[in-house]
């Protein structure tokens, strides 16, 4: 057997390839067909089946399409209603592909008919494909279905992982979260992989009794991007059997248009060069792996959208990391050199901080979490995700705002700047407060 795992940075998940040198199992695809279907032409391998763990809560799944496109058959949970033509299996049902065996294992927890899948060769080798269920040093969160089923699934997800766990020890552990995913329910061990021997000696679904691992399981639940309320729905329906609607070209006076009509004009390019200039109205957030989650976050869902890039290239990709969690049909335009970009803001780092003689109003952009673990002194704290509703409650003056490493706070400048505030944006670790001996309350390692 052969395994090959395949990242998806913009998703913080895994998808991964099983083969035995000619038939390919693939489980918990993206929307982005190519991806996978390359790594199986590297591999020389053809797709015979195509599995999804769960209907999946942070992105639109591709596996109706990929087996579309390969004649193979889509297995998913009988007891799903998924629109798409399907192979419904159960816990206990055994999958032949190729040379080799699939069995079905019923893992309730992060989703109600949650699956997981063990795959073994003739050679008795086996790897643990287990979605959401047991991750790296954690599990999938439990709080994504509905709020009065949050607890109960947790003690599903504990019983869950309890008896994967029995598997043989040597048995390879395979998640598709724990990435970067927020679907993930903790902070997830940087391994790609490991065995079940080493989840029995860390995971707290494995070392901590029932109601201290809901417990502590549900006080970590951080915020979930608000696009994860649509994604379970596209996916029973089945929007992953497309690649997604193409995006539409429009003018300079489209984009100007779009910027009076209060659109979300969203600029991709690197946040050093929105700062150095950009259309007034419109709001930066860089193309990279957290692009989407924070496109699809801030957003309202359906809203219309303008991307902006000076590369074509740039807004394909785009448009591509929307599509896969089902934002379609955006519009498009390609800044040249002759676009005026009359807009600018300025950057700093947090020496230049220390070079003032009177401290300015600091806003940090983090999480909840991030903020109560450790600041900047004095700092005012409204997550980013949270901006937009609560402009009204930063005091007056001009705002220099943070993050962990200026990403977020690249957004947030943007976004504040379009309200009509003044703002800086501190572009910088914020590990380095350390070194300056900026006061702080906490600790705020990077």
């Amino acid at each position: 057997m052969q395994i090959v795992p395949i990242a998806l940075p913009q998703l913080g998940n895994r998808c991964h390839l099983l083969h035995d040198g000619s038939s390919a199992l693939v489980v918990d695809p993206p929307r982005d067909h190519l991806v996978v279907e390359e790594a199986a032409a590297r591999a020389g391998v053809e797709i015979a089946a195509v599995a999804d763990t769960h209907v999946h809560n942070d992105y639109v799944s591709g596996a109706p399409l990929l087996a579309r496109r390969h004649g193979a058959d889509y297995l998913v949970s009988a007891d799903e209603r998924v629109a798409v033509p399907h192979e419904g299996i159960r816990g206990g049902d055994v999958v032949e592909v190729g040379s080799l065996r699939v069995d079905v294992l019923t893992a309730p927890g992060h989703t109600e008919h949650h699956q997981a899948f063990l795959v073994q060769d003739r050679a008795g080798a086996g790897a643990l494909l287990s979605g959401g269920s047991l991750l790296h040093g954690t599990v999938g969160r439990t709080d994504l279905v509905a709020p009065d089923r949050t607890a109960g699934l947790a003690r599903a997800q504990w019983a869950t992982a309890r008896r994967l766990a029995e598997l043989p020890s040597g048995t390879l552990l395979l998640p598709t979260h724990g990435f970067g995913s927020f679907c993930a329910g903790g902070v997830a061990g940087a391994d790609d992989s490991g065995t079940l021997a080493q989840e029995r000696l860390a995971n707290p679904a494995l070392t901590l009794g029932l109601e201290e691992f809901v417990s502590r399981l549900l006080a970590g639940y951080g915020p979930v991007p608000t696009y994860y309320a649509h994604m379970a729905r596209l996916n029973r329906a089945g929007a992953g059997a497309s690649p997604g609607r193409a995006a539409t070209p429009v003018t300079a006076e489209g984009v100007t248009d779009a910027v009076l009509a209060g659109h979300w004009v969203i600029d991709v390019r690197q946040r050093r060069d929105f700062a150095g200039g950009h259309l007034a109205g419109s709001v930066n957030v860089e193309l990279g792996d957290q692009f989407a989650t924070y496109v699809g976050w801030l957003v309202p869902w359906q809203d219309d959208i303008v991307l902006l890039a000076d590369d074509p290239h740039h807004l394909d990709d785009a448009v591509r990391d929307l599509a896969a969690i089902g934002i379609e049909g955006v519009s498009t335009h390609v800044l040249d050199g002759s676009t005026l970009l009359p807009a600018r803001h300025r950057r700093a780092g947090w020496e230049d901080l220390c070079d003032l003689e009177r401290r300015p109003v600091l806003l940090d952009v983090r999480r909840h979490d991030e903020y109560d673990a450790g600041h900047v002194l004095d700092a005012h704290h409204v997550p980013l995700h949270e901006l937009a509703d609560r402009l009204g409650e930063l005091p007056a003056g001009e705002i220099w705002v943070y993050c962990r490493s200026g990403f977020r706070a690249g957004i947030a400048a943007s976004l504040l700047q379009r309200a009509g505030r003044s703002v800086v944006h501190v572009d910088d670790d914020l590990g380095r407060v350390a070194d300056l001996q900026l006061p702080v309350q906490g600790s705020v390692a990077a």
